[in-house]
């Protein structure tokens, strides 16, 4: 089993931590997670346009009434989120390359808009259609961020640019010097959309639909649970890289479930959002090591394994888990990686099948990760208290799957303290000896 372990660690290892860093997927991932705080904000207005309280009270027949004005929060923020994210992309992909941001942000931001094909409408002229700068936009959004920056960043190797005196103000030299490369995004996105009449979303809309129905399917849910924690287990961060290829299709759940939900419909049409993950699987972080801290800090005997779960439990709380996944150790140790894997596997089994057959409502609203399970899963399904339920059945999962794993280690730990014990007393006995 360690050749097996230091096999994987020299193959996996290395790939799979410069795969994370790579220039382009770490532009997404920043920049889907710098929408996050409008995401989690915006997802709020949903539970106090629909607060999980009796229908007959005041307070839900006035939130009812008003749910239109209350939801404008929601649909400027979390319904447009891809104009956020590209502006994220788009900056963060121009500071790798050392260029000026503001500029990749920018005309990441102008390609998103022009990809766009208007509507004509009676009363108001030509409008956006909102629901392409949404969930379902994301797609679209990163592609045209990542080729817009690149085009800026032809344009400066090439020296395309309009170069002003050194006596200008940088501002608006940065300005001049971007003047080129936006008009050439803007006249190749007005080409694609204006020219041609190519409707990107639906396009793209029709390319992805097989991977995000693949991916809110049982095996969907199955293999990024399985890859975050086997990279994990090696001290890789599983969900930057996992998270780097699956974030984009999570939201577009979160946001299509968020939208049903603010539509009024009776059904959500997605299982699998990321708070799916955060708050019935990954409790207390990767591995679902709530319930092994638990066993630790309360079952176990030795005072190393003890102490470990001890001070890992208020962070494992809040889904904090590094200091167990290092502390412990979880990362390679033959022993503990085995449940650190099959546990999250067995919890989004129970989970799916839970959502799936209508026992719990799937999730629409992300609350911040760091609440504890229970809470953060009441408010990500809208109030549904079969959610907290769940998650506790979840957690004492986890804890029995750990506890015949975690007692063979204990054991281990044990003999060795004993053992560090008696030659700490026979060197002392000698010390003794000696002195005299």
């Amino acid at each position: 089993m360690n050749s097996f372990v230091d096999f994987l660690d020299r193959r996996f290892s290395g790939p799979m931590a410069r795969l994370a860093e790579q220039r382009h997927l770490s532009a997404i991932r920043d920049g889907v997670i710098s929408a996050l705080p409008f995401i989690i904000i915006g997802s709020f207005f949903l539970i106090i346009a629909f607060p999980p309280l009796p229908q007959g009270w005041e307070i839900t027949k006035w939130c009812a009434d008003h749910a239109a004005q209350i939801l404008i929060p929601y649909r400027m923020t979390m319904y447009i989120m891809s104009l956020y994210v590209a502006f994220g992309i788009g900056y963060s992909l121009s500071k790798s390359y050392k260029m000026d941001p503001l500029s990749g942000g920018q005309v990441a931001v102008a390609a998103l808009l022009l990809s766009i094909v208007p509507e004509v409408t009676k009363d108001f002229g030509f409008v956006i259609p909102m629901a392409d700068l949404g969930g379902a936009g994301l797609f679209v959004t990163m592609v045209v961020s990542l080729l817009s920056v690149e085009v800026l960043r032809f344009c400066k190797a090439k020296n395309v640019t309009i170069k002003m005196p050194s006596s200008v103000p940088d501002s608006v030299s940065r300005s001049f010097e971007a003047l080129i490369p936006v008009a050439l995004v803007i006249g190749i996105m007005t080409i694609i959309t204006v020219v041609f009449g190519v409707d990107l979303h639906s396009l793209m809309g029709k390319l992805v639909s097989p991977i995000v129905t693949a991916g809110d399917s049982y095996l969907g849910v199955l293999i990024p649970v399985f890859f975050t924690t086997f990279f994990w287990a090696f001290g890789i961060h599983g969900i930057a890289i996992v998270g780097t290829v699956a974030r984009p299709i999570w939201e577009v759940y979160l946001t299509g479930n968020a939208a049903a939900v603010a539509d009024g419909a009776s059904k959500l049409p997605y299982i699998a959002p990321e708070t799916f993950y955060q708050w019935f699987i990954w409790i207390g972080g990767s591995g679902s090591t709530l319930g092994l801290v638990i066993a630790m800090a309360f079952v176990m005997r030795s005072k190393y394994v003890k102490a470990v779960g001890r001070s890992s439990l208020l962070p494992g709380l809040f889904n904090i888990n590094e200091p167990v996944i290092f502390g412990a150790p979880i990362v390679l140790n033959p022993l503990l990686m085995i449940p650190f894997i099959i546990s999250p596997l067995v919890l989004a089994t129970v989970a799916y099948i839970a959502t799936d057959i209508g026992l719990v409502t799937p999730t629409s609203v992300m609350p911040p990760w760091t609440l504890p399970a229970p809470i953060g899963a009441y408010l990500s399904t809208g109030g549904d208290w079969r959610a907290v339920v769940l998650a506790l059945v979840n957690i004492a999962i986890s804890f029995f799957i750990y506890l015949p794993f975690l007692k063979i280690y204990d054991l281990k730990m044990l003999a060795e303290e004993k053992t560090d014990g008696k030659t700490d007393a026979a060197l002392n006995q000698s010390g003794t000896t000696e002195s005299f």
